[in-house]
């Protein structure tokens, strides 16, 4: 009805009209000024002399042609909800006018009429926003909206307490406040967002108009650069800011939009970054060896030290809300009495909920300070961490090197310092859990009395049940990490050699070595996880077992419980059980901290290599480059035996010195000493100037040719070039697809042996250093490949520089000034070439060995003269042409590099774009619900999901029926009598509260149950796909990657996202208990839940967005670090040969800020949702204690209204824990993405095909024909080999020659099916071998590789890993090897230690164990790839003897580069781009002057014709 004359205006309504008009009026005085200044603004232009006419807009105009707004859904929902509030005020007031005629009070009108002129200018402001483009709706708009709703909700209260009381009512203002009230709730949420959803689009013809020059090329920089030029607000945001978090949401807000990408994430604040972090922890560990030489540093020390004052404020942060989390607790008593009808002063209701409110409040931003304060700490300590672990990589020595591997160094990094980080979380655990017992002792003193003393001896009785758990979970997680450590090893080694693993046909062997490693690792994971199951249980009873002690104790003591002291109780023993809870976990992470810090600290620990290895002399102060004095070295110091003795050498500035010896005579050694990589046990070691070095087992990194080249040399093009043509690589650069530009794939696996041996002499020329130390860097190239290299590269670009070279090659011997003759680790001979041909022994039968191979090359004389017109005697000595020719040719070709250079670089810029190598791929967008679908069908095909939700379930409802069970039962007020028994109250109480802990269990242990099966079925899945991958996936992706997730992906498999599923239906069914609970009591509750559910949804997924994209980022960004550590580790001799640590360890640094500004985004983002989630669910609390205190005294039962304040205080706990717990499942569930995503990596074919399996004796001649053979090594590459058809005949003997790069070791590949063919056919002895199984071809044939790969473990295991042959055949094949005394002298003989890449065998050594290999499996095919490339001539003949003679009945096919290798070859094929040339005996191909054999032949002959 309406108003009457005499019916004042109630409270909230004339608040409501007052609070309009005064907005109302300030709008109108803004925009009165807005118009002044724009008016003083036209006048003063007016004033100014007119702008010159050239054609060009005004800005403004130019504003407007230029660009067009666009509105989303969100703008035009806040308009429409804007327009349907002034309809129903302006419907309320007609109907007023209409329905009261002539008798309407003007109190009546005054509501409806100022909120229609309200909402009229509000329709207004917010349709500006469109026109004037404002990416966000105006602050009085903001506020108006919040205070529109916010007196609406009181409006609507008051009315439906009227309305209850039989009141009267002006029904018309009823029915529009609550018609409004979804409306205005909607725009409340827009105003506390801020975004308009209005977006300003720019043409593409003038967009330069409105940014700056500078601004646009640093836009332009950020997409085409995986970094960013902005620096993130964090560190210089006001407290408002800080507060809300809001200094993140146009992050956010680009999210909502589109992916994010890298370039879109802000950079680090510099005290953020790791080169601060590390700093500052190197510096204070330091401090403590310097001032405790004899102690060991304490790594915690130094963290603490470094982060102290993070730790401090943190911990300020955690006391307040400590603190305050308990003002509700102790409140309830109060609030039951007055709810009783017990008022102790007046207002008491509204100023108890005002408190209620405040605290919550308070507690609410107190909380998200604190967790983001600890998050920032543990990415410091994280990164800090991680670049002293780096740093000791790169100098460990070698003794250390042994016990600490690369897959162990990467797992440091991985796993330790990822939880010494995660850490901060727990840290001020250990002051707070007292600090929360003594305020919790304080309430219960209040409500029992006396009986609080036996919650103390109850409390500490649990705490106390905690300590042998602590030991077992230390115990087990000492072993789930060895066991870890030991599967990462052998997963690294195995990815490593892969290619290897196929030829042989071990890879399931050594698949299931892993997955017998794993299954060691999943026993340890079991006990762990099920041990914890019952710490939770355990655990979950603790507050129940305090409780039922508390209560127990104050009736037999016969103090008078009440329902208000029961309730008060029951709320501190919920907020109690929480640090409770949490103290297994913290107990497990301090013993993991523990752990993961003592390994840590033993590894910073270890030895390094000395500074004082070598002296560092200045260049001016000495003619001499290398001078070594009575000097003594071994690689292991406690072996009686050294491995160098009495080194005396001196090196004169320009000399060339060249190393021989047979294998194993310590020539790699010699060089170590220079770099100072050997330990050295006596004498002295001086080097002046600086040292560049290429090791006999190439090292390349993960990256383009380029920058392989510039090793981190700035570009120099006419440098670049000339050493491009010294190292003979412009014809490599042409063939490849993207020249120079081309990714390498890991460890340069794309690239052939003599490609790789040359980048990396292409590396140590262009750093231009003093001294150049060359392991054996022409073993891998063809003799006219060397011979150009030997002259172009050590004669011409060497010329004046100190070159040490190792050598097998004898012809490379007589250019040397000075000859080092090694063995058995002595320099038994130095001289010149002929001065030692006259008197030395052991240098005369390398050269004889040599003479001896040449000698098989007895072609006639008469072709002799033809064929090698070049003048026979002539030597291999430099000369100045020969450094003017080379520098002639390229300043040639470099004439108009300046006027190409933009061109040049504009077409790096386009081919950097196209990749050899994959980048890593990412899902985008949302997490694919197959993905939840299919993981949780991965264990008893889901099965335990419904029995985990029903355990949770019974759980919550046993915990709500314990607790109403105590608020009923007991006494409403002092003096009342109780309505059962005691004993019957505590008997009930038991039962309802250890029963729902027992769920707690039930539910533990499945979810340990499925987490496990689903892990260890997810692991097996993919590790059979990574292992049944083609050769191409491993040449294209970097092991890293693949690292990552076996390691990083698979541990948050296993530990985590079981219990993040688990996790989220608890937290539901929780929550869903908290709503019952409140509703049943004050269901005007439901009114304010069911938009707050609405808008808590909206803002997870609008978070969702950015989060989802950041943890992809995160994942992608996490690789590269891992890789960088591998490779580091790999190679770090050679950063460390050409002094290059510090660059390395800046790139370190680099890569850890790119992996830590997602990190820190994304947790912001997490904090950012929580604080607006919480905000909201404290609101409802407070409009639920406001319905609470309004009722009238005794309309409502004082224990049903102080249990829902119970539950309510923990709302918005509960709801941010909801929300926060499903992103969290969709940050961790793409974990399980990304190993789907290796779970469909495209297959090779078959390992056996059952019903084409070839018979057990075949093959039984050998027979090879190729017919038509195509071969490429990607669709969208061009041909490799093109149509190659020949007939190989049964045991015969085949060289296989050509020029690098004309397609041998492809045609090799192509046998193996290691690629297969295009086009065309192999027939083996009559059987197609595309129509067999892989395994069943493979493991008929045997190959001894280029790289000689050994395993880590012993000389068995290394011949023979399949365990098929008995020890007697193993030392035959020994023997035959020429390495049966060797082993012998060792004192393990078989069970001698392999290390990791056999780093303690030489490279020759290395090559024969692969001989024994080949002599063991006896196979009827047998390949050569370069076998005998790193062995001396003496021993390569030796080798090619046992060959013959072991190998009489077998096809050999040999690949060489040495010509005598192939010379006694029964059919020699010469291969030239792709095509055969020529197919003959090698008598015939000689007696053809013009044979491209005859010309190879020729080379290699006038090579050593220095001889």
């Amino acid at each position: 009805m309406p108003r009457l004359h005499h019916q004042p205006l109630p409270l909230t309504e004339a608040a409501a009209a007052a609070a309009h008009a005064a907005l109302l009026a300030l709008a109108l005085l803004l925009l009165l000024l807005r118009g002044a200044r724009a008016l003083a603004s036209r006048c003063a232009s007016c004033l100014k002399p007119p702008r010159r006419r050239d054609g060009t807009l005004h800005h403004g105009d130019d504003a407007v042609a230029a660009s067009a707004s666009t509105a989303g859904a969100w703008y035009r929902a806040a308009i429409a909800c804007c327009g349907y509030a002034l309809l129903v005020q302006v419907a309320a007031l007609t109907y007023e006018v209409a329905s009261a005629g002539s008798s309407v009070a003007a109190e009546a009108l005054l509501l409806p009429a100022v909120q229609a002129l309200a909402w009229a200018a509000l329709l207004a402001l917010a349709l500006q926003a469109r026109a004037g483009g404002w990416g966000r709706f105006p602050v009085l708009v903001r506020v108006w909206w919040i205070v529109a709703f916010a007196l609406s909700v009181a409006i609507a209260y008051d009315d439906s307490r009227r309305l209850i009381d039989d009141e009267d009512s002006d029904y018309a203002h009823v029915v529009a406040n609550f018609a409004a009230l979804p409306a205005l709730g909607f725009l409340c949420l827009v105003g506390m967002m801020g975004s308009s959803g209005v977006e300003l689009e720019f043409s593409d013809d003038d967009s330069s108009v409105h940014e700056p020059l500078l601004l646009g090329a640093q836009r332009r920089d950020a997409e085409e650069e995986p970094g960013c030029l902005r620096i993130t607000p964090y560190g210089d945001a006001g407290i408002v800011s800080l507060a809300t978090l809001s200094w993140l949401s146009p992050l956010l807000s680009v999210g909502a939009k589109r992916p994010l990408e890298l370039a879109d994430i802000p950079l680090l604040a510099h005290k953020d970054r790791s080169k601060f972090c590390y700093k500052a922890m190197s510096s204070h560990y330091e401090w403590q060896r310097a001032e405790c030489p004899g102690k060991e540093p304490s790594l915690a020390w130094a963290i603490l030290k470094s982060f102290w004052r993070e730790a401090a404020i943190n911990g300020a942060f955690a006391a307040v809300n400590t603190v305050v989390s308990y003002v509700g607790p102790y409140l309830i008593s109060y609030f039951v009495d007055y709810l009783s009808g017990k008022i102790a002063f007046p207002h008491e209701g509204y100023i108890l909920a005002s408190v209620f409110f405040v605290s919550k409040l308070i507690e609410t931003l107190t909380a998200r300070q604190w967790y983001l304060g600890v998050d920032v700490m543990g990415i410091h300590v994280k990164s800090g961490l991680t670049a002293m672990v780096y740093r000791k990589g790169l100098r460990l020595s070698n003794a250390s090197k042994q016990s600490h591997t690369s897959g162990e160094i990467v797992n440091y990094m991985a796993v330790d310092v990822q939880r010494v980080g995660d850490y901060a979380w727990y840290f001020h655990d250990i002051w707070m859990l007292p600090l929360q017992i003594i305020l919790a002792l304080a309430i219960l003193y209040k409500n029992v009395g006396i009986a609080t003393v036996s919650t103390l001896v109850a409390t500490a009785l649990s705490i106390a049940a905690s300590v042998p758990v602590a030991k077992l979970q230390e115990h087990y997680q000492d072993k789930l990490m060895a066991a870890k450590d030991e599967r990462m090893r052998k997963t690294a080694e195995c990815l490593k050699s892969m290619r290897i693993l196929k030829l042989q046909a071990w890879e399931d062997r050594y698949r299931l070595m892993l997955e017998e490693m794993r299954n060691v690792e999943c026993r340890w994971l079991k006990w762990a996880l099920y041990s914890q199951a019952a710490v939770t249980f355990v655990f979950w009873s603790s507050p129940i077992f305090v409780a039922v002690i508390t209560f127990g104790t104050c009736i037999l003591l016969g103090g008078e419980l009440t329902a208000g002291g029961v309730l008060s109780a029951l709320a501190t023993f919920r907020i109690l059980q929480e640090p409770l809870r949490n103290f297994p976990d913290l107990i497990s992470m301090i013993a993991q901290t523990r752990v993961s810090l003592d390994r840590l600290s033993h590894f910073l620990q270890q030895e390094e290599l000395p500074d004082d290895a070598t002296i560092s002399v200045p260049q001016g102060s000495t003619d001499k480059a290398i001078d070594i004095k009575d000097a003594s070295f071994s690689w292991n110091p406690s072996c009686s035996t050294p491995t160098l003795s009495d080194v005396q050498l001196s090196v004169v500035r320009g000399m060339r010195v060249a190393v021989c010896g047979v294998i194993g005579s310590g020539k790699s050694s010699l060089l170590s000493c220079i770099l100072g990589e050997i330990p050295k046990l006596s004498g002295q070691v001086r080097v002046s100037g600086t040292a560049a070095y290429v090791p006999q087992t190439a090292w390349i990194q993960s990256g383009n040719i380029e920058e392989n080249v510039l090793f981190g040399s700035p570009m120099d093009r006419p440098r670049y070039k000339r050493v491009l043509e010294a190292c003979s690589l412009k014809k490599d650069l042409q063939l490849l697809q993207y020249g120079d530009q081309t990714v390498i794939g890991d460890r340069g696996i794309n690239l052939s042996g003599g490609q790789k041996q040359r980048v990396q002499l292409a590396r140590a020329l262009y750093q231009d250093a003093d001294i150049y130390l060359l392991d054996d860097p022409f073993s891998a190239v063809d003799a006219h490949t060397g011979s150009d290299l030997f002259k172009d590269y050590i004669l011409s670009a060497l010329a004046t520089k100190t070159v040490i070279y190792v050598t097998h090659q004898v012809e490379f011997l007589p250019a040397a000034d000075l000859i080092l003759v090694l063995k058995d680790g002595r320099i038994t001979q130095a001289g010149k070439y002929d001065d030692l041909l006259q008197t030395g022994t052991d240098f005369n039968a390398l050269v004889s060995a040599h003479n001896e191979a040449i000698e098989t090359m007895d072609f006639s004389e008469d072709s002799d003269g033809d064929a090698a017109p070049s003048v026979p005697n002539k030597r291999l000595t430099p000369s100045v042409s020969n450094i003017d020719n080379l520098k002639n040719k390229v300043s040639e070709n470099g004439k108009s590099s300046n006027s190409r250079g933009i061109k040049d670089k504009k077409k790096s810029e386009e081919r950097k774009k196209k990749r050899t190598v994959q980048e890593e791929e990412r899902e985008r967008g949302r997490v694919s619900l197959n993905v939840y679908m299919s993981y949780m069908g991965e264990a008893y095909k889901g099965t335990l999901i419904p029995l985990i939700v029903l355990a949770q379930t019974m759980f919550q409802v046993l915990q709500i029926a314990s607790n109403w069970w105590m608020a009923w039962a007991n006494p409403q007020t002092e003096g009342d009598a109780p309505k059962t028994d005691s004993v019957v109250l505590l008997v009930v109480y038991m039962c309802l509260a250890f029963g729902s802990s027992l769920f707690v269990f039930v539910r533990s242990l499945l979810v340990a149950t499925f987490g496990l099966a689903a892990a260890q079925k997810l692991f097996i899945k993919m590790l059979r796909c990574v292992f049944r991958a083609p050769m191409s996936f491993f040449d294209t992706t970097p092991s890293g990657r693949i690292l990552n997730r076996v390691s990083v992906d698979q541990s948050v498999v296993d530990l985590d996202i079981a219990f993040r599923l688990g996790g989220f239906a608890s937290t539901t069914i929780q929550l869903l208990g908290i709503v019952a609970v409140m509703s049943k009591v004050t269901w005007q509750v439901l009114f304010l839940i069911v938009p707050m559910a609405i808008g808590c949804m909206w803002m997870q997924r609008y978070y969702i967005a950015s989060s989802r994209e950041l943890t992809r980022i995160l994942s992608v960004q996490k690789s590269p670090v891992i890789h960088l550590f591998s490779e580091s580790i790999a190679g770090a001799a050679t950063i460390r040969g050409f002094g290059q640590e510090k660059r390395f360890m800046k790139r370190n640094l680099y890569l850890l800020d790119c992996f830590s500004r997602p990190l820190f985004s994304s947790l912001a983002a997490i904090e950012w949702l929580c604080l607006r989630m919480e905000l909201l669910s404290t609101f409802v609390f407070a409009f639920c204690m406001a319905i609470l205190v309004s009722f009238p005294p005794g309309t409502i039962e004082p224990s049903m209204a102080g249990l829902a304040v119970t539950y309510g205080l923990n709302l918005n706990a509960r709801m941010s824990r909801w929300i926060l717990s499903f992103c969290k499942l969709e940050n961790r569930i793409i974990s399980v993405e990304r190993i789907y995503q290796y779970c469909k990596i495209p297959s090779e074919a078959p390992l056996i095909i059952e019903d084409c399996r070839p018979p057990s004796s075949w093959p039984e001649n050998g027979n090879i024909e190729l017919i038509d053979l195509k071969v490429r090594y990607k669709d969208d590459l061009p041909l490799v080999l093109h149509g190659v058809s020949c007939i190989f005949p049964g045991g015969k003997k085949i060289g296989i020659v050509g020029r690098t790069g004309s397609g041998k070791s492809t045609l090799i590949q192509a046998l193996f099916r290691l690629i297969e063919p295009t086009g065309g056919k192999i027939i083996i002895d009559d059987i197609d071998v595309s129509a067999i199984g892989l395994h069943d071809l493979r493991s008929r044939l045997s190959i001894i590789p280029q790289d000689p790969t050994l395993f880590e473990g012993t000389i068995r295991m290394n011949l023979d890993p399949l365990e098929e042959r008995p020890d007697h055949e193993i030392w035959e094949a020994l023997e035959k090897c020429q390495l049966g005394e060797v082993i012998r002298s060792k004192e393990e003989k078989l069970d001698s230690p392999v290390l990791e890449n056999g780093d303690n065998w030489s490279v020759g050594q290395r090559q024969l164990i692969a001989l024994g290999r080949a002599l063991l499996k006896r196979a009827k095919i047998l390949v050569l790839d370069e076998a005998t490339a790193s062995v001396d001539t003496a021993t390569d003949n030796l080798i090619q003897k046992i060959i013959r003679s072991e190998f009489k009945d077998c096809t050999v096919c040999t690949i060489a580069h040495r010509i005598p290798t192939v010379i006694d070859s029964d059919l020699v094929l010469v291969l030239s781009d792709g095509k055969i040339t020529e197919f003959d005996t090698p008598q015939r191909l000689l007696e053809d002057k013009s044979s491209m054999f005859m010309q190879l032949v020729s080379e290699y002959s006038t090579r050593s014709s220095c001889i």
